[in-house]
């Protein structure tokens, strides 16, 4: 879904993915979303350069220390580009929902909680070198 979502938007699946992420958490340093993304710095700057080009976002200096290079989602941007498709997603997603039970819906969320929360700690420790 990620790949067919960015080729229409003009990403790749990895751009989409990474302006996903830089969207959710805002305005963050380089060195930050590479510790959270695992990107090295190169492939910060060419996640960036991409990004830039498509005005997706935008690098700032940090006002209080020049060295730190702050990465900015242009998220209105994003949305223009990407909100039809958002849009169709979340009308078929919320028709899916509403074919369940409310038991249901407690034992589907139960689990995508759980299961989001393997998948933060199994990245903590892959981030951490575990």
């Amino acid at each position: 879904m990620h790949e067919a979502i960015a080729r229409k938007a003009g990403l790749s699946g990895t751009d989409h993915k990474y302006l996903g992420i830089l969207i959710q958490k805002g305005a963050i340093t380089a060195g930050e979303f590479a510790q959270l993304t695992g990107l090295t710095a190169g492939a910060i700057t060419g996640l960036m350069d991409r990004l830039e080009k498509k005005n997706l976002a935008k690098r700032h200096f940090d006002k209080d220390d020049r060295r730190k290079i702050m990465i900015v989602p242009e998220t209105e941007n994003a949305m223009q580009l990407l909100g039809g498709t958002f849009a169709m997603l979340q009308s078929k997603i919320v028709g899916l929902i509403a074919t369940f039970s409310a038991e249901e819906k407690v034992i589907i969320e139960k689990y995508l909680r759980s299961a989001m929360a393997v998948m933060n700690e199994v990245t903590q420790e892959l981030n951490n070198g575990q």
